[in-house]
């Protein structure tokens, strides 16, 4: 199949190609780990071995959990550093186009139909007004999506690194610990699958009792009878995230809505929708009525990078 593309999203942990078709369709979508690769180069050979020769991309787009400043891309969470220019000239690529990977999920939003997401609380979107989209996964992704000139513009950020304010004192005691192990408190210390572990740690410590090696997965497996730390990591966390998400808001005046992505939301929907997510979101003071008037959205479409790469290449 002539004038197929490479769709990548390279996340931390996994990393996902698919191919996209001249006529739009996304076909052959496939998941790696990223352990299993020391490379990138080694990741796509990988995913090229299972696509027959004749449909092979002649152009590629990829999503990476990085800043992307220049050629040179380093991931933060992750070990692969890359040279976006060499990966082009090793496949023969006409064109490699290498965004943010928030930057891709933020042009994914206009497509999205209802079954794409669930609202949590009220509010509703006011057309053409900026856009937030943030998620916690193996890190923590935060960009922004303008409309100028009659077409929407991303806006690339790494506000996942921004300073974890505490709203009470038990979050002020939390952040207290975990500076003794991070210099600096960021709010994806807490907010991501590795701030899950970090938060439950410090939960443990602060119970005076000795915290199990839990996964992610684990701590968020909430059931009758389950750990009483992991049931409180997982309503802090939502709690947090609600702060984190209304500060978001607010900077970048997302009257066009809060998307929230990524791998740990989705997977605890139930919990979220019930959580004090929203009420945290709503609670600014002065701005309280300013933010019960913007919507938040938990979107559960399956890899939503692919829609907004899949834009990207249109132009």
């Amino acid at each position: 199949m002539r004038g197929t593309k490479l769709l990548g999203d390279v996340g931390a942990t996994n990393v996902r190609f698919a191919l996209l078709a001249p006529d739009g369709l996304v076909l052959r979508a496939e998941a790696l780990r990223n352990l299993d690769y020391e490379t990138i180069g080694e990741a796509i050979d990988a995913y090229l071995a299972l696509v027959p020769r004749e449909e092979w991309p002649e152009e590629a787009a990829f999503a990476v959990a990085a800043p992307i400043i220049g050629d040179k891309v380093t991931m933060m969470n992750a070990p692969w550093i890359f040279s976006i220019e060499d990966v082009r000239r090793r496949y023969g690529w006409s064109a490699l186009y290498v965004v943010n990977d928030f930057v891709a999920n933020a042009l994914a939003v206009p497509q999205f139909s209802g079954n794409d997401i669930v609202q949590v609380g009220e509010g509703r979107p006011v057309d053409g007004e900026p856009v937030a989209v943030l998620g916690p996964g193996t890190g923590l992704g935060v960009a922004g999506l303008i409309r100028c000139g009659g077409k929407w513009t991303p806006i690339a950020g790494e506000g996942g690194h921004a300073t974890l304010a505490p709203m009470d004192s038990r979050e002020g005691a939390i952040i207290d610990i975990l500076r003794r192990q991070y210099a600096h408190v960021s709010a994806e210390r807490v907010l991501s699958g590795p701030g899950l572990v970090n938060l439950y740690d410090v939960l443990c410590e602060l119970a005076g009792k000795p915290a199990a090696p839990l996964t992610p997965e684990r701590i968020t497996d909430l059931y009758p009878g389950c750990d009483p730390q992991c049931r409180e990591t997982v309503m802090m966390f939502c709690a947090m995230l609600g702060t984190f998400a209304g500060s978001v808001a607010l900077t970048f005046g997302a009257r066009g809505g809060v998307y929230i992505m990524g791998g740990i939301v989705p997977r605890i929907l139930g919990t979220f929708v019930q959580s004090s997510f929203r009420e945290r979101f709503e609670f600014r003071g002065r701005y309280r009525a300013y933010l019960s008037e913007i919507p938040t959205f938990v979107v559960t479409r399956p890899n939503p990078a692919f829609l907004g790469l899949a834009t990207l290449l249109r132009g």
